[in-house]
This record gives C-alpha cells, sequence and structure tokens, in this order.
C-alpha cells in the first residue's frame, strides 16, 4: 500500500473549506470519482449518503472528491439529496496525491480522467485501499470493510 501523507490544506467543499489534518472523527474515508450527475457517480454518491448514519455511528467522516466546480458539487448534492460532503480538486492536488488520474478510453478515445478509487484512514494513516472501483454497492463494501478494521 502506498504511503499517502494527508495534506495540511484547505480544500473547497459543498458546505465550505475543510482541512483533511482536522478532520473531528477517527476514520476518514475518501473516494474519487469522475463527474458530478453521471450514471455511476450517482449511484456511489447515494450509495453513500444512504449509509452516512451507518458511517457516521462508526466515527467516520465520508468525502467525495472530483474535479467539478464547488457549484457543480452544489447542483449535484441538491438534485441527488446527497447528505456527503464533496470536495472540489479543480487544481487536482488531491488527484494528482493519490495518483488516481488515469489514462481512460472514452468512446474509442484516449483520454485522462480520474480513476474511481476510495481511501480508508485511521488517525490519518493510510489503511486500506480500493482502485479501478466498481460503483454499484461500494459503499455497503467500505462499510463492512471499516467494521473489520475497527475490530481488529
Amino acid at each position: 500500500m502506498s504511503a499517502i501523507t494527508l495534506p495540511n490544506q484547505a480544500f473547497p467543499t459543498t458546505t465550505g473549506e475543510i482541512n483533511l489534518t482536522e478532520i473531528p472523527t477517527e476514520w476518514l474515508i475518501v473516494y474519487f470519482y469522475p463527474k458530478d450527475s453521471t450514471p455511476g457517480c450517482t449511484t456511489q454518491a447515494i450509495g453513500f449518503s444512504c449509509l452516512k448514519d451507518q458511517f457516521d455511528a462508526l466515527n467516520s467522516t465520508i468525502l467525495g472528491i472530483s474535479r467539478d466546480s464547488v457549484k457543480a458539487h452544489q447542483n449535484f448534492t441538491e438534485k441527488q439529496k446527497l447528505s456527503i460532503n464533496l470536495i472540489s480538486d479543480k487544481e487536482e492536488v488531491l488527484c494528482n496525491l493519490f495518483d488516481v488520474i488515469k489514462e481512460k478510453n472514452m468512446y474509442g478515445k484516449q483520454v485522462m480522467g480520474i480513476e474511481r478509487s476510495t481511501f480508508i484512514f485511521h488517525n490519518g494513516k493510510l489503511v486500506k485501499e480500493y482502485r479501478k472501483v466498481k460503483a454499484a454497492g461500494h459503499a455497503e463494501q467500505v462499510l463492512e470493510d471499516l467494521k473489520t478494521l475497527q475490530a481488529a
């Protein structure tokens, strides 16, 4: 597993600025997704939103991250009634740190885009990562894995 250190800087979100090193919970789940309001990304965001109370009960914070603007995030949040916070990483600071920008094949063209990925941190230390995630059922998988990690 790669040694990713959370950056001590503020990032814009749907609810104001957030610094990943100042998350008040013991556990932090960050997931990267390609684009707001697309089918897979909507499935994933709704999945995490539906389970937010269970994640909260496990002393964890969930943050979704994409290169979309805060305004796009706010529209997405409003339209889908999301309960999770979304970070706008237009400058690709977090995308580059987590190495999630990969060459992808879109309609026969090679493009650089975000590879759906999720990371679980415990007290700022990376303990689990998922790459090339399938959106459907992923939030449930992360919740089960978090329970397992906490029991260990």
